[in-house]
């Protein structure tokens, strides 16, 4: 998938700090329609759900502390997300006011290995699936675009 960022956004990297930019969440569908309609969404499915999607963008080193929900998939348009991952029986140590990046510099090191979470790096078109329940934490690793699709 190739995609630019659209002219209302191209310069939002320069005029906001990158430690404070991070936009995410319900999205009106008529502000954000024509994105969505140009939106071709992961051929993946999960019978008896309907998909709600999530524009996003943020900054570098911005991102959300480990929190869980419904399944559903994450999908990078722009930039790179580093995901942490712990499966429901294996609840994360962390402090639900800590930063995912203040995380990663404290804690994170002080993990034995068989403590750490599952990882991986998502780059642009590439899409990732969260389980039902499944702890995560996000870190943006540039200023990143990104839609998730929740299966409810």
């Amino acid at each position: 998938m190739t995609a630019s960022i659209p002219p209302p956004l191209s310069g939002l990297s320069s005029r906001v700090p990158p430690d404070t930019l991070y936009f995410f969440g319900d999205n009106n569908f008529t502000e954000w329609g024509p994105l969505f309609q140009h939106y071709v969404p992961p051929p993946f499915r999960i019978p008896g759900t309907s998909p709600a999607y999530s524009f996003g963008i943020a900054g570098s080193g911005s991102g959300v502390p480990f929190h869980w929900h419904g399944p559903g998939f994450s999908e990078v348009i722009f930039g790179r997300k580093r995901w942490f991952l712990y499966p429901p029986d294996q609840t994360p140590h962390f402090h639900p006011n800590e930063t995912t990046l203040a995380w990663l510099q404290h804690t994170y090191p002080t993990l034995p290995p068989a403590q750490r979470p599952l990882e991986c790096t998502l780059r642009p078109g590439e899409v990732l699936y969260f389980p039902d329940r499944w702890w995560h934490a996000t870190l943006n690793l540039d200023t990143s675009v990104f839609i998730s699709t929740f299966l409810g």
